[in-house]
């Protein structure tokens, strides 16, 4: 539709055109997400903010590179995000760290648990592509699926509580599942 948004591969087709506008679009859409991810790793408000500026200058610095035929630009952008905090953390890791600890610099808390960064990072870079695939659907279909994958409610009890029969219910469960699967299908789940 003519008012609707465009999406994240033509706005990253104008940033590789040099479309500042574009960018800013784009970062509109995702900052908060990509500061989210960076706060998780570097665990500290200021890093996590330049990270972001980071990555978003490397997008566009790099928009002509993006491949979209490998699906959304969103986990390219998460990606970047993630490759730089886990870099920071190498950085702050070969720095040497102080060796006291008071209220005021909680030395132990700000210490990362690298064994599972990595994997919360990916755990929300996916839960952010299956958000942005789940607005793709209807709402009854996103409703129906909500409720049966978030609520953990039965078909039967999701037709009761919508007040429609059951065979409808399991319909929208069903087209709603094929459609997320048309459109997650295109995105890269490995590395």
């Amino acid at each position: 539709m003519p008012g609707d948004p465009p999406g994240d591969n033509v706005l990253i087709r104008r940033i590789a055109q040099g479309d500042e506008q574009a960018l800013s679009q784009l970062y509109d859409r995702y900052a908060a997400t990509v500061m989210g991810i960076a706060l998780k790793i570097v665990r500290q408000r200021e890093i996590a903010e330049e990270i972001t500026q980071e990555a978003f200058w490397r997008v566009w610095q790099r928009a002509s590179t993006f491949d979209n035929s490998r699906g959304n630009c969103a986990p390219w952008l998460f990606g970047i995000a993630r490759n730089l905090s886990i870099d920071e953390l190498r950085r702050r890791a070969a720095r040497p760290q102080a060796a006291y600890e008071d209220p005021e610099r909680p030395l132990l808390e700000a210490i990362a648990d690298e064994a599972n960064v990595e994997e919360v990072v990916w755990l929300g870079e996916q839960r952010s592509v299956v958000r942005s695939a789940m607005q793709a659907l209807s709402a009854e279909q996103r409703e129906a699926l909500e409720l049966a994958y978030f609520s953990g409610l039965t078909q039967r009890e999701i037709a009761d509580k919508l007040g429609n029969p059951l065979g409808t219910i399991k319909t929208r469960v069903r087209l709603g599942l094929l459609k997320l699967r048309d459109l997650l299908g295109t995105q890269q789940w490995n590395e």
